[in-house]
């Protein structure tokens, strides 16, 4: 029996305008078996999912941390390198000026 304004074929299938569904007479109120929603297993669900999806971006953040860190250390090094040859340049400066105040006293 296909004829419109059945299940089978709606008037409209826009749910606004179709009519509400009846309780059924042949079974008594309240007797339907409530859905079950496991709502502890959805949330961890939804929480693996948000998690899993946040790897990639704790793992980028982490390889910028240690980008960031080595390169740290490396422009401390090259301070080191810098200031160790600055204090030879000076030490050797420093004698140079030591022999010429010596050559200029004893003549």
């Amino acid at each position: 029996m296909n004829t419109p304004g059945t299940i089978d074929r709606p008037l409209t299938h826009d749910p606004k305008k179709q009519a509400p569904m009846k309780p059924s007479t042949s079974e008594p109120a309240g007797s339907a078996i409530p859905d079950f929603t496991p709502t502890g297993a959805n949330e961890s669900r939804q929480n693996r999912t948000r998690q899993m999806q946040l790897i990639p971006e704790a793992l980028a953040r982490a390889h910028m941390h240690e980008q960031l860190r080595e390169a740290e250390s490396e422009r401390r090094a090259v301070r080191l390198v810098v200031a160790r040859r600055m204090q030879r340049r000076a030490e050797r400066a420093s004698l140079r000026a030591r022999r010429a105040l010596a050559m200029a006293v004893m003549q």
